[in-house]
């Protein structure tokens, strides 16, 4: 039986177990990567969980939907990875370099550049938390919904599901958690639908939380990334630079993030309409 011909209550019940148990293996995934201390064996591990999650995701998909998992297709794997990496890392200049123009965002001077083996530890930590968050939200949750309801109501549905996931992060509010939600879980569901597989999400997700907190050094919802590249600081109104949940409670990257997610959603539009 297809996700689109399920009745409500069957479709509503596995959607919230195929939730429960993602969450499980984010979960673990967390515990274990904790366990590790940064350095060269924290990459192979991150790495390796990464690559466990995704083949866990197929195998999950295959078993209980009855059918491969089409979204992460291994020829697209390094191409769209690297556009989404690609538009991940100009997001936050663009959204820096605008906090800088107001003065939002200070660099500090000299230049420190924070511990190298840190920086890469982190890199990879945070691939751990794309491919998680993004098999869950896109893959299980946007999925599920588009399939059952249409694009409109997965977008609009994933998107505050995963912002207002974030407020119990620190120093997260309901306007932050309204920001991370237009930003960038419209952004992010709109770019899954854009490409029809996860690499396109994954690779934005990936840089934007790596450039923000380990380039830039910026708190990453409200937590501290660790060491990064620059130093700076982030001073003015809280509606424009965050306050202490960093720039993603930003006005700034609000509007970045609404036009970024405004042009992917028109495009997908558009392919609809040819159809």
């Amino acid at each position: 039986m297809s996700i689109q011909s399920m009745p409500v209550w069957k479709w509503a019940l596995l959607l919230l177990a195929s939730l429960v148990l993602g969450f499980l293996m984010y979960g673990l995934a967390q515990a274990l990567g904790d366990a590790v201390p940064a350095g060269w064996l924290s990459w192979i591990v991150n790495a390796a969980m990464a690559a466990a999650m995704l083949a866990l995701y197929a195998l999950f998909v295959n078993w209980f939907e009855k059918h491969p998992a089409r979204d992460i297709p291994m020829p697209k794997l390094v191409s769209d990875t690297a556009k989404g990496l690609v538009i991940g890392f100009v997001f936050f200049i663009v959204v820096v370099g605008l906090l800088m123009i107001f003065k939002l965002y200070i660099l500090d001077t000299p230049v420190v550049p924070g511990d190298a083996m840190q920086i890469v530890s982190a890199f990879f930590m945070f691939l751990v938390v794309a491919v998680a968050e993004e098999i869950i939200m896109r893959g299980i949750l946007f999925r599920w919904i588009d399939e059952k309801w249409g694009f409109a109501v997965a977008l609009i549905i994933s998107s505050l599901i995963f912002g207002f996931l974030h407020i119990a992060q620190p120093g997260g509010t309901w306007w932050s958690s309204l920001a991370i939600a237009i930003e960038a879980g419209l952004l992010l569901g709109a770019a899954y639908k854009f490409a029809g597989n996860l690499w396109l999400p994954i690779g934005i997700h990936w840089a934007w939380n790596f450039t923000q907190g380990n380039v830039f050094g910026i708190a990453v919802s409200g937590s501290d990334a660790g060491a990064s590249i620059l130093h700076g600081t982030l001073s003015g109104p809280d509606i424009l630079t965050g306050g202490i949940f960093g720039a993603e409670a930003s006005l700034i990257t609000v509007i970045v993030g609404s036009a970024l997610s405004a042009w992917f959603i028109l495009r997908v539009c558009r392919r609809t309409e040819r159809r």
